[in-house]
């Protein structure tokens, strides 16, 4: 796996959380003629683009449903209704929903996922004795 494509896994969701246009044109780089330098460049490239933006409430619900995908045979009943009301009600100001899939994460030891740029950006505010059932 090239050096980029490494990146690329830990940051896929990130990017999807910021955009989805800039998701597609990322994953259409393993296929391109490109050599690799010039596929690295365009991913840089494309990654610093994200950077610059922000999540939307589209974007981050769209990313949640897929980072949830992890869990829906895991979670329990409390789980599976915490996280659709939090889906429900998602806010960019006070998001729940994002710590909630990082401490499921945790929680289930989903490897892949604790790798990920978007879910260890929340571990970084989650605190393991939060009740996000209350």
């Amino acid at each position: 796996m090239e050096p980029w494509q490494r990146s690329w896994t830990v940051n896929k969701y990130w990017v999807m959380a910021r955009s989805q246009s800039i998701y597609e044109k990322i994953k259409k780089i393993a296929t391109s003629g490109q050599s690799e330098n010039e596929k690295e460049r365009t991913y840089r490239s494309l990654l610093a683009e994200a950077t610059q933006m922000t999540p939307t409430i589209v974007t981050l619900r769209n990313t949640y449903q897929h980072v949830w995908g992890y869990y829906k045979k895991k979670a329990t009943m409390a789980e599976k209704e915490f996280y659709l009301e939090e889906l429900a009600q998602l806010s960019l100001k006070k998001d729940r929903l994002g710590p909630f899939l990082a401490h499921l994460a945790v929680k289930y030891q989903v490897q892949y996922l604790l790798r990920s740029r978007l879910i260890t950006d929340y571990l970084t505010i989650v605190d393991s004795s939060t009740n996000y059932f209350n």
